[in-house]
């Protein structure tokens, strides 16, 4: 049986699981059927090519474009190592969906400039499909509207995207909410493993973390529970429904 592989990066336990647990979630996946890769501490797991159906990397604590020196050992470890996978993943045209996180590993390894300069804070946004977006076959496959709610915070984005990248969806204050490599590798900067209380739950693990000052919290919080963000996690099931073998 073909499996997809879940890549996750969060150091603290209880966030990791409450991730893992929400991608099998979304993606109606059994644990049986997605492996879980904890690149923060181990190397990715040695399967032969032909028997990974697709790989999700979801987000993570790491930034990638801070300066080396300023990197912990655990994330030089884990950002070698899915650069590594991503070798792989392009030379062998593998299904991948990045999320946030994952935007700025693909966007880096594909040659993206990713900075500081479209950050965003922890919120709900208004995401709109391009040309291109509207036409994309997972996307099609997710049922998703020209206009939709997705969740957001984050420090980094793309600035600019390289020429052979394909832009799917766009923000007001982050341009580049989605591109495509190819056919078949796909990163989003929004969360689609991610609902409005999964969010919260996430954003208290993190709330040390500069996404938003936490004198605030509540009131971000308060915020966010008005928004309806049901619509970006179609991605997840549909890219688990378009490239099971």
């Amino acid at each position: 049986m073909n499996q997809f592989v879940q890549i996750a990066t969060r150091p603290e336990d209880d966030v990791a699981l409450t991730e893992r647990e929400a991608v099998l979630d979304f993606t109606g996946l059994g644990e049986d059927e997605l492996i879980w890769a904890r690149l923060d501490r181990d190397p990715f797991p040695d399967l032969p090519l032909e028997e990974i159906a697709g790989i999700i990397l979801c987000g993570s604590p790491f930034t990638v474009s801070d300066p080396a020196e300023g990197k912990s050992a655990g994330q030089l470890r884990a950002e070698a190592e899915i650069d590594r996978v991503l070798d792989r993943v392009i030379a062998h045209d593998i299904p991948f969906l990045g999320a946030c996180y994952g935007i700025g590993t693909l966007g880096t390894h594909q040659g993206a400039r990713i900075d500081r300069t479209h950050g965003e804070p922890l919120g709900a946004v208004e995401v709109t499909l391009t040309a291109d977006g509207r036409e994309d076959p997972l996307i099609r496959e997710a049922g998703l509207p020209e206009t939709f709610t997705g969740l957001v915070g984050h420090k980094e984005a793309v600035h600019t995207l390289p020429a052979h990248a394909t832009h799917l969806a766009s923000g007001r204050t982050c341009p580049v909410q989605m591109f495509r490599i190819g056919t078949r590798q796909y990163a989003t900067q929004f969360h689609p493993e991610l609902d409005v209380p999964s969010i919260i739950e996430r954003a208290r693990a993190y709330r040390e973390h500069g996404y938003f000052s936490p004198d605030e919290m509540e009131d971000v919080f308060a915020a966010l529970r008005d928004e309806s963000a049901d619509e970006a996690p179609r991605l997840l099931r549909a890219f688990a429904t378009l490239f099971s073998r």
